[in-house]
């Protein structure tokens, strides 16, 4: 179908065309005047995906997926059950007597009527989100543009302060376990530190690294000694062996002056034995006094051996005895500093235990600080754009827009149905049905009879189109001798 065979229809189909739109143009004005108005108001908030949070310190990270994401949470949010039934209670709906009579027709009485008025006001919102923004659209239509206003503005509050619920509601729930865990926790700081406090108690405990020098200190002298304690014990008890075998080479009987004295004293008196015995005879009484003196010399040089030898035993059961005492007293040392390094070690197990428990303690009250005040948040980061106000003219009906979409879907509507009547019943109305569509040859073309009852037209009538390609096509046959056949 070309242009000019769909303009000569829509031409002869006229009337299909104007009744189709005057139909529609009837059915707008009757919903212009019989459709209730209803009037709609706007609230905007703006949800802060990156604003800071005033407890934590810091702004969560958010990309282009998880903002799509968040917003239509917060759209769901609005949109929820539990949002609506927070207006109904706030606005004291239940006490509404048209609300009261529309539930008892529908439901007869039974069921909520909270959540019936919860769905009922949930089909006049209309929650959009305003495009590449963070601010969302609150719609509500009604037909009283003062209850627009105030459901819109209601709906607006009550989202803000649920989305600071569903903020400090879990921080709450955290509160009490937090809260329970710390005193918990308190009581295992004051166990473990009653703990090493009574360790400390019994043991007589104020160990300090200054303390533990010292009793090394003591350790390591008490060591020295004994090692010299050990030298002398075993050097007297050399001694003494060597008093025991051959007294007369001991060293302190060789160096003693009394022994060397009386030595010399025996010495001078044997060579006066001597010299007298060749000269007096035995029975001498100065040789019998001679050989009493030596034999008195002697037995005083053997008793000063026997003294000194004596003296040796005597050193060496001293050097013993000092050395078993100190030995016991570096043994006793050296279980006290044991002690008190195992002492030690035990209260810095009891000390440990007592810092972890504090640890754990100061970090389960950092937790309960911030659940606190989380919990005592009334801040989000959604706040409120621009409030309702009560139209001032209804977004239902449009008369305007109603009669402008009438003429349009009419026209469009009217055109279809000429062309579907025209495919029923087909006529011809172009010189090109005839060539073209039925592929035959014009041989003439005669006006259209009505055109001669017109009336007469100050200005000469210009020739269509038509027929100059009918005269066209008479003058052509009128040289031929026959007709054409038709073109394939």
């Amino acid at each position: 179908m070309t242009y000019n065979q769909f303009i000569e229809i829509l031409k002869a189909r006229w009337r299909t065309i104007a009744i189709w739109i005057g139909a529609l143009l009837a059915l707008a004005i009757a919903i212009n005047l019989f459709l209730p108005k209803k009037y709609t108001a706007t609230a905007s908030v703006l949800i802060n995906m990156t604003s800071m949070d005033p407890v934590e310190g810091f702004a969560p990270p958010v990309n282009m997926a998880m903002g799509t994401s968040y917003m239509s949470t917060q759209i769901d949010i609005i949109n929820s059950e539990q949002v609506a039934r927070r207006v109904v209670r706030l606005l004291k709906l239940d006490q509404n007597t048209a609300l009261q009579e529309q539930w008892q027709d529908d439901t007869e009485g039974h069921g909520n009527f909270e959540a019936w008025a919860a769905k009922t006001i949930q089909r006049k919102l209309d929650v959009r989100p305003s495009k590449d923004s963070n601010v969302v659209n609150i719609n509500y239509s009604s037909a009283d543009p003062k209850f627009s206003e105030v459901m819109a503005n209601t709906f607006a509050s009550v989202y803000i302060q649920t989305s600071v619920d569903l903020k400090t509601a879990p921080a709450k729930q955290y509160n009490s376990f937090f809260d329970a865990r710390a005193k918990e926790l308190k009581q295992q700081v004051e166990v473990a530190q009653a703990r090493l406090s009574d360790f400390e108690r019994e043991h007589g405990m104020v160990v300090s690294d200054e303390r533990l020098d010292v009793e090394n200190g003591r350790l390591n002298n008490l060591a020295a000694n004994l090692v010299q304690a050990q030298g002398y014990s075993a050097e007297s008890n050399s001694r003494q062996y060597a008093a025991s075998k051959n007294s007369d080479q001991l060293q302190d009987v060789l160096t003693n002056p009394v022994i060397a004295a009386l030595k010399t004293d025996l010495s001078r008196q044997e060579a006066r034995l001597n010299e007298l015995s060749a000269k007096l005879g035995d029975a001498h009484p100065d040789l019998k006094q001679l050989r009493a003196n030596i034999s008195e010399t002697r037995h005083k040089i053997d008793q000063e051996v026997a003294r000194v030898s004596g003296s040796t035993r005597v050193t060496n059961v001293i050097n013993k005895a000092r050395e078993g005492e100190i030995a016991t007293a570096y043994e006793a040392q050296r279980q006290k500093l044991l002690r008190i390094k195992q002492d030690r070690d035990t209260a810095s197990i009891l000390t440990k235990d007592v810092e972890a428990a504090q640890r754990a303690y100061d970090a389960i009250q950092a937790r309960l600080s911030q659940a606190n005040l989380t919990s005592q948040a009334n801040q989000t980061n959604v706040s409120l754009l621009t409030p309702a106000v009560e139209p001032d003219k209804p977004s239902s009906p449009m008369p305007v827009v109603n009669v402008l979409a009438a003429i349009v879907l009419g026209s469009m509507l009217g055109c279809g149905g000429a062309v579907l009547k025209e495919r029923g019943d087909p006529r011809i109305r172009t010189l090109q049905d005839i060539t073209h569509d039925m592929q035959l040859t014009l041989l003439g073309a005669m006006p259209d009879a009505s055109a001669n009852t017109k009336p007469r037209r100050w200005l000469p009538r210009k020739a269509s189109s038509d027929d100059a390609v009918a005269n066209r096509l008479l003058a052509s046959a009128a040289k031929t001798s026959r007709p054409a056949l038709p073109s394939k």
